[in-house]
């Protein structure tokens, strides 16, 4: 094996520094595996400033520098990399293709640490006079990392395009990589339909040899996909899978971009609170890149749904500083303005919302698409119909929610369209125009059949934070004066304006979804210990014995439950543990519905024609179910305490 490619068995310095450098340029450019790149480089740089071969010291430093703009985030680690490469620009021939490498690299970390593009640009203009490959080809793919905003979607395609033509004159595999990744990146965030062909044609070139830098990229954007597929349990399986390719591959993303579509998923599934611990530490750490406040305007909301409101204005204003428009435009701004816009109608702020919306207006047509295609929450559209239900603007907020819906389908975003169903039904009950009731039942309506055909999207009611639902009947308004109460696997989402808690399931949780969904109703406490089915058939005195579950009812479960024996061990044998736990856990809520409702011997069990009993029942587990949210929540609690009543009749009065 030549000396070249094994720096341990060079005999004297030159050979070791000339081995160190053709490891690091394999390992960046050919194999991409960037920890492996820098721990060669840092190598050669230290060779080569012991040698006093300047020459050698610009190669390194540039090889250090990594693939992309911003690798080393650490004050530290950038300004170490900034030394470097100004030493050693210092002390070579200007006119030299190394010394333009190293202006387009400087320039590059300069405009993307400031949020800016245009000294990268100028670089960009001398490289393509110079006419030099590989100096050319690295300003493309530098100056279209330093131009990821909504902006410069145009321009920046251009540039992808243009980079691939260059790769086929440096022969790096890396640059045509690099140039159909950008290419791959810009459809997705443009919204376009053909975004996954592209992504096709980078798949054939990861097969036929695995490059872990890119190939964590293409990672993320099946995160991505998979939220939008409404497949939540397996985005979040999918980004830990991911997190582990980013760390393996040396990015210096590995950390925040998996977190970032944990945020998404828990988004969606109305359990974004969860994730406060995490994001309280995550906006202070040093891994995130400079121009990324995406993690500020999480930490906005989920404080804000936590009813945390000091935490959550002081995020805004932090986002918003003097002006909000001076807020960085980087691959995370849509998200990041998609976060202040919820967060402003958590805390019913109409000026910020305003200011916002006059911001996103440019946008509409674009899909919020962060970072590079790693995550994405709908149609922009959707941003502005919530901006202009903060406003009171409602004419203005149903034309964007309807937009939103058309926009969601087309993306075949299925947690966002839910989502934009849901705001929309809630834009006609606010404006409450001749027809609006019968346009948000139909939306009401939409939304439970989305649900119903896609087994991981969220109940309606549930898709995303801030929401307050129409109810599980879709007949209450969606107001901070009436609970919900949905079921979420084996656990009951109960909420009550923008506050929400998961609660174990048991009978009483039963009894308090009934009565929620049937405010102002009286159900007699011998119907609701019987069972749903006989929910609306009881007589007005209270009924004779009623079995619990009906033949037909009994014999669907059974043949439920032989349907999931059957899909479990499936699972198994492929080894999809995720979806084989939620199978399992279908299959036990389903066998203990069976054991409460049959006998000895399989006999169909009914509750005898004894109110006192029936009244006792029902108000202890009731009572139990509220104390479960009471600790909890104690604010849902205190409300549900209030408005549910017990007895022979039992009934739910929201004020």
């Amino acid at each position: 094996m030549a000396l070249a490619t094994r720096p341990e068995l060079a005999g004297d310095p030159a050979a070791k520094l000339q081995a160190a450098l053709a490891a690091g340029e394999r390992a960046l450019h050919t194999d991409g595996d960037l920890r492996a790149s820098r721990v060669s480089f840092d190598r050669a740089y230290q060779l080569a400033e012991r040698a006093g071969d300047v020459f050698a010291m610009g190669l390194a430093a540039l090889g250090l520098a990594g693939l992309w703009v911003g690798e080393h985030r650490t004050v530290t680690g950038s300004v170490l990399l900034r030394t470097r490469l100004q030493q050693a620009a210092a002390q070579v021939d200007e006119r030299s293709p190394l010394a333009l490498r190293i202006r387009v690299r400087l320039a590059g970390e300069t405009d993307y640490q400031r949020g800016e593009q245009a000294g990268v640009l100028a670089v960009l203009d001398e490289a393509r006079a110079a006419g030099d490959a590989v100096p050319l080809a690295e300003a493309l793919s530098i100056a279209h990392h330093c131009m990821l905003g909504p902006d410069d979607l145009a321009v920046r395609r251009e540039v992808a395009v243009e980079l691939i033509k260059e790769s086929f004159r440096t022969q790096r595999r890396s640059d045509l990589l690099m140039g159909l990744l950008w290419q791959t990146v810009d459809a997705y965030v443009a919204g376009d339909s053909h975004a996954g062909r592209l992504l096709g044609e980078l798949r054939d070139q990861l097969g036929q040899r695995d490059h872990p830098a890119v190939g964590f990229i293409v990672r993320c954007i099946d995160v991505m996909l998979a939220i939008r597929a409404g497949r939540l349990n397996d985005a979040e399986l999918l980004s830990g899978q991911c997190a582990e390719s980013g760390g393996a591959a040396g990015d210096i993303d590995h950390e925040w971009w998996p977190a970032a579509q944990l945020v998404t998923v828990r988004w969606y599934q109305g359990r974004l609170t969860e994730l406060l611990p995490m994001l309280r530490e995550r906006v202070h750490s040093p891994s995130l890149s400079a121009v990324d406040n995406s993690a500020v305007a999480a930490l906005a909301v989920a404080a804000a749904l936590d009813g945390d409101r000091r935490t959550a204005a002081s995020c805004l204003a932090t986002l918003r500083g003097s002006d909000l428009a001076r807020l960085p435009r980087s691959s995370s701004w849509l998200v990041t303005m998609n976060g202040i816009v919820e967060a402003a109608w958590l805390l019913d702020d109409a000026d910020l919302a305003a200011e916002a919306y006059d911001l996103l207006r440019p946008y509409a047509e674009l899909p919020m698409v962060g970072g590079l295609g790693i995550t994405c929450f709908g149609a922009a559209e959707q941003a502005l119909g919530v901006a202009s239900l903060t406003m009171g603007r409602l004419d203005q907020a149903v034309k964007h929610l309807q937009e939103a819906v058309r926009r969601n389908l087309a993306l075949a975003h299925w947690p966002a369209l839910l989502s934009a169903r849901q705001r929309l039904a809630q834009a006609y009950r606010r404006r409450g125009h001749p027809g609006d009731a019968v346009a948000a039942q139909r939306e009401d309506d939409a939304q439970h059949e989305l649900a119903a055909a896609a087994r991981e999207l969220p109940a309606p009611g549930w898709p995303g934070p801030g929401l307050s639902g129409s109810g599980v009947s879709g007949r209450a308004a969606p107001d901070a004066t009436h609970a919900r109460c949905d079921r979420a696997g084996r656990s009951w989402r109960v909420s009550l304006g923008h506050r929400a808690v998961l609660v174990a399931d048991s009978v009483g949780m039963v009894h308090l979804a009934v009565l929620i969904a049937n405010p102002r109703q009286d159900i007699t406490a011998a119907d609701l210990v019987a069972g749903l089915a006989v929910i609306g058939s009881a007589t007005a005195d209270g009924g004779s014995a009623q079995p619990v579950l009906d033949q037909a009812a009994i014999g669907e479960y059974r043949r439920r439950v032989r349907q999931l024996d059957a899909e479990i061990e499936k699972l198994e044998a492929t080894a999809d543990q995720d979806r084989a736990t939620q199978a399992r856990a279908d299959r036990d809520w389903l066998v203990g519905q069976l054991a409460s409702a049959t006998g000895l011997g399989g006999r169909i069990r009914s509750f005898p024609d004894d109110g006192e009993r029936a009244r006792v029942a029902a108000g202890k587990a009731i009572r139990r179910a509220i104390t479960r949210v009471a600790e909890a929540d104690a604010v849902i609690g205190a409300h549900l305490r209030q408005t549910v009543h017990t007895g022979t009749r039992c009934s739910y009065w929201p004020a």
